[in-house]
C-alpha cells in the first residue's frame, strides 16, 4: 500500500467574496489517500503467480505434448504472447520468431512450410528470421512466394536476414561490395520494397570496421532496412561497431543473435545485458534446444546439443584428452535426464521447458523457434502457458540441476600483474 500526500487548495466562493491570497499555505488541508500503486506493465503480472521456494508440481495439465492435436484454423493470439521493443528502438516485435531454417529444409513439402507459417500468423508471431547460410537463398525465395500468396500487409509482420560471408565461397567478406549487392538479392528473392532487420552474420576480421557500418548506414538510407544488427558478435566486436557508428555519425545496430539455452549461458546472461544498458543492443536468441529439430521432439531420446561440449583443452595425451570428454558427455546426459524428469512431473516435455526456461531470462525479447510441421510447431508454443508455473522454487531446481550458473570472473588488478 502506498500513501500519496497531495495538497488540497481551498475552493473560491465568489458569493462570499473571500479572498484565498489571505489563506498561508500552512492552512491548506493536507488529505492522505490510501491506495494500491499503480502497475507499470501487464507483463510483470505472470511474476505474481507462484512466488515461493515451494516446488510446484500440481495441476499437471497436457500442455500439447501428445499426436492427436487440435490445430486451431482461426487468428487467435496464443496465450502467453507478449510483444516487446527490440533493443531501444521502436520495433515491436513477438517474444516469439519463428526460425526458416528447417522450415524450408529438403524433407518439408511447399505446402508444408505455408502451413507452418499460416499457423505462426495465426498464433501471432510477428517476426520471421532467414539465413542464407543455412538454407540458403531457397529460403528467400519461398517465403517471398507465400508472402504473395497470403496477401500479408507488408505491416503485419518483421523480415529479419542475415548478411553471410563465407570463406568456402567466391563471394566472401563483409565489403561494402558484398553487403549491397547481398542486400539487393534478397529483396529480390523476398519480393518486397525493403527488409526490417539485416544482421551481419560473424564479424569479418579482413574488412575495416568503419567500411561495414558505413555499407550498413548507406543500406538503411537507401530505404532498403530500417535497422541493422549483428549475429554471433563478441562484446568487444559490438562495442567496436557502436563505437565506430557514434564517430562517423552512422546508425547503430539494435540487436545481437546469439545462441542461449540451458547449456550456453554465459555471453547471455553476462555481457549481452550490459550492451543492451550501455548501448541499446537487445538480444535475439536461438538454441539447439529450442529450435526442436531432427529428433529433439522425441520424448524417449536425450539429446545434448552440440556446442555444449567444452573445446578440447590442452593435455598430454590424446587418452587422457577423450577420458575427460567422456566423463564431460556423462554428467550433460545426467543433468539432461534430470531435467527431462521435472519437465514430467510439470505436466511438459523437455523442449517446452527449455522454451519457457528461455523466456523467463528478461534479457531473450524474442526467441526463434523452428518446426518441420504445423503440430510441432503447436507442441512448442504450448509452452508460452508454462511460463506462470516456473515459480522460484522450480527455477532453483533447474539451476541446482544444471550448475552452471555464470559467473563474472573477478576484475584483475594491473599492480597483481607487473
Amino acid at each position: 500500500m502506498s500513501i500519496v500526500l497531495c495538497n488540497v487548495a481551498s475552493k473560491t466562493n465568489n458569493d462570499n467574496n473571500v479572498n484565498n491570497d489571505n489563506i498561508s499555505e500552512e492552512s491548506n488541508p493536507v488529505t492522505i489517500y490510501r491506495c494500491r500503486a499503480p502497475i507499470a506493465s501487464l507483463d510483470c503480472m505472470e511474476e505474481f503467480s507462484g512466488t515461493t521456494a515451494q516446488l510446484d508440481f500440481g495441476r499437471s495439465t497436457s500442455l500439447g505434448s501428445n499426436a492427436g492435436i487440435q490445430i486451431r484454423t482461426h487468428a487467435t493470439t496464443t496465450p502467453g504472447l507478449r510483444y516487446k521493443n527490440l533493443g531501444k528502438s521502436g520495433l515491436r516485435v513477438s517474444n516469439v520468431g519463428l526460425g526458416t531454417w528447417p522450415i524450408f529444409s529438403p524433407g518439408v513439402s511447399e505446402e508444408q512450410a505455408e502451413a507452418i507459417l499460416r499457423l505462426a500468423v495465426d498464433s501471432g508471431i510477428n517476426l520471421f528470421d532467414l539465413s542464407e547460410a543455412h538454407s540458403g537463398t531457397r529460403a528467400e525465395i519461398e517465403l517471398g512466394k507465400i508472402i504473395q500468396k497470403a496477401g500479408w500487409k507488408r505491416t503485419s509482420f518483421v523480415i529479419t536476414t542475415k548478411i553471410y560471408w563465407s570463406t568456402k565461397s567466391e563471394e566472401r567478406g563483409l565489403s561494402r561490395k558484398h553487403i549491397i549487392e547481398s542486400v539487393q538479392a534478397s529483396l529480390q528473392r523476398l519480393q518486397l520494397p525493403y527488409i526490417d532487420v539485416i544482421l551481419v552474420h560473424k564479424a569479418d576480421s579482413m574488412c575495416p570496421m568503419e567500411e561495414i557500418v558505413r555499407a550498413m548506414n548507406y543500406v538503411i538510407s537507401q530505404g532498403w532496412s530500417m535497422y541493422w544488427g549483428t549475429a554471433r558478435w563478441s562484446p568487444v566486436e559490438i562495442m567496436e561497431a557502436y563505437t565506430n557508428c557514434r564517430q562517423f555519425n552512422c546508425v547503430t545496430p539494435i540487436v545481437e543473435q546469439s545462441e542461449y539455452h540451458m547449456f550456453c549461458r554465459e555471453k547471455a546472461e553476462l555481457y549481452l545485458p550490459e550492451m543492451y544498458n550501455k548501448i541499446g543492443v537487445g538480444f535475439m536468441a536461438w538454441g539447439p534446444l529450442s529450435m526442436c529439430l531432427g529428433d529433439a521432439q522425441s520424448g524417449d531420446k536425450l539429446w545434448i546439443p552440440k556446442g555444449s561440449l567444452k573445446s578440447k583443452s590442452q593435455s598430454y595425451s590424446w587418452i587422457e584428452d577423450e577420458v575427460n570428454r567422456e566423463d564431460e558427455v556423462r554428467r550433460l546426459y545426467d543433468k539432461a535426464r534430470d531435467i527431462s524428469n521435472l519437465a514430467e512431473k510439470l505436466g511438459c516435455n523437455t523442449i517446452q521447458l527449455s522454451i519457457a526456461w528461455s523466456l523467463k531470462h528478461e534479457p531473450v525479447q524474442c526467441l526463434l523457434l523452428g518446426a518441420t510441421s504445423p503440430e510441432q510447431l503447436h507442441q512448442s508454443l504450448q509452452a508460452l502457458q508454462l511460463l506462470p508455473r516456473l515459480s522460484t522454487g522450480v527455477m532453483l531446481e533447474i539451476e541446482r540441476i544444471l550448475e552452471n550458473k555464470p559467473v563474472r570472473p573477478p576484475p584483475i588488478s594491473t599492480l597483481a600483474l607487473r
